[in-house]
């Protein structure tokens, strides 16, 4: 018993040790065990409540925030209500720009057809241009649900061809001169609401004495607004089939002095806008002169003033400077009153060099050139495609002191092809001068065309 009793003495120690070794193992993987238990536990009532608490992304963008215009409050709309707002937005907005643009973006003094539309204005900055508008920002779903569906809309292009306009003239005059102009201007739209555009084409001159002239503009150019202020700018190059390359550039800033008025029906009530215009490039006057690689810069404003509804007044003045050393003062201004389909109108015109260099540079140059004239048109609807004018001025010219007949008859026709395509006619005869001729009577021929595609 005493070697039983010994052995017993001899293991029980390592019994007692190995036994607190399990027990507090046992108690560790308790607490263990647990643990585990409560943390899934956890997880389980946080995923239930996510899953309580999660809407789909369709369900998510049904609420967005709305500014009203006329008190500045916001608002919970759907998204349906939204889409359906923003929509026509855009297409005010576009429509008030393209009406503005084409109005104002041309050199001719031609303002009689100019419309606007009222331009849809929000309370916020960021809401005047629709297309600028962000959508509402999702929150991120929890990290073990399934990611949300992407959009199936395609994203917009950087550019979008927005038109084509092909401009066409073809002067004639009864001493052998002959001026032909075909340019194509391609036009994009960016995103940002900004334009580029391109133009290019072919041009031939033509002069008794002098070898024929052909030339093929390149140009590329940026229109853009910041505020209320459209600027324009464009630069290239004009290559000559027998000729070296010449440089041309033009740059034009617009602003409204006052804030247009618009009727209900989008006539123009009233409007005061100044522009500033600059050029520079071979002066395209005959042949001759492209001969002589004559060269001008020319800078000055333009005014356009709405007096009412339907009284306009269009006043511009130039400055130019020449390659070879001369200088030009040039001004022109028209008052219009229109009486439904019917118009009156009276026209000045000053012209003044420093120089006359036409018998060495080419050029018509007159140290005082004077024309004064009145006009009478007409214009009207003859058919739902089909819209022309008629326009006569009967006036004064004078050229080195000595008074002439000024007359100048006129006709366009605009016929609608189809919904985007239109296309100008027009044909002019005038025997105001752009030459010297001396006691020989002058007489010049003008076919003009434009064909506008718009997509």
């Amino acid at each position: 018993m005493a070697n039983s009793f010994r052995c017993y003495l001899f293991v029980s120690p390592y019994s007692l040790y190995t036994e607190f070794i399990l027990g507090c193992l046992q108690v560790q993987l308790g607490v263990i065990c647990s643990i585990g238990i409560w943390t899934l536990s956890e997880a389980k009532l946080q995923a239930a409540q996510a899953h309580q608490t999660w809407k789909s992304p369709s369900e998510l963008t049904e609420q967005v925030t709305k500014v009203n215009p006329e008190s500045g409050t916001y608002r919970e709309v759907k998204t349906t209500d939204w889409a359906d707002k923003v929509a026509p937005m855009s297409l005010q907005a576009s429509k008030s720009d393209r009406t503005r643009a084409s109005g104002f973006a041309k050199n001719e003094p031609n303002f009689g057809d100019l419309k606007f539309s009222i331009p849809f204005l929000m309370a916020a900055p960021e809401n005047f241009n629709p297309d600028l508008r962000l959508p509402p920002v999702l929150p991120k779903p929890p990290q073990n649900s399934s990611p949300p569906t992407t959009s199936t809309e395609p994203e917009m292009p950087d550019a979008v061809l927005e038109s084509i306009d092909t401009n066409y003239r073809y002067d004639t005059d009864n001493f052998g001169q002959t001026n032909f102009f075909l340019e194509p201007t391609i036009k994009f739209r960016l995103n940002n609401g900004n334009k580029i555009f391109f133009k290019t084409g072919f041009n031939f001159f033509e002069q008794r004495g002098v070898e024929s002239v052909t030339n093929f503009p390149l140009q590329i150019g940026w229109q853009g607004k910041i505020g209320q202020v459209t600027l324009q700018t464009a630069g290239g190059v004009d290559v000559f089939n027998r000729l070296p390359t010449a440089i041309n550039l033009n740059a034009k800033v617009e602003a409204p002095i006052s804030p247009p008025q618009v009727s209900s029906s989008g006539q123009l009530l009233s409007a005061v806008i100044l522009s500033g215009n600059l050029e520079q490039g071979p002066y395209k006057s005959n042949a001759r002169t492209l001969e002589n690689q004559i060269t001008a810069w020319r800078f000055g404003p333009d005014l356009y003033w709405q007096i009412d509804r339907d009284t306009s007044l269009f006043s511009s003045l130039r400055l130019g400077s020449y390659n070879d050393g001369n200088s030009e003062v040039q001004s022109f201004s028209r008052l219009e009153r229109k009486f439904g389909q019917f118009s009156l109108a009276a026209n000045l015109f000053t012209w003044s060099y420093d120089r006359d260099l036409e018998r060495t540079s080419g050029y018509f140059s007159p140290p005082d050139f004077l024309v004064y004239n009145g006009e009478v048109a007409w214009e009207g609807d003859i058919a739902n495609f089909l819209r022309c004018r008629l326009a006569a001025n009967l006036g004064r010219q004078r050229l080195k002191g000595e008074f002439d007949n000024a007359n100048t008859y006129q006709t366009r026709c605009t016929v609608k092809l189809s919904p985007n395509i239109e296309a100008d006619l027009g044909y002019s005869f005038s025997n105001v001068r752009n030459q010297e001729t001396g006691g020989s009577a002058y007489g010049g021929n003008s076919l003009t065309g434009q064909l506008r595609v718009k997509f």
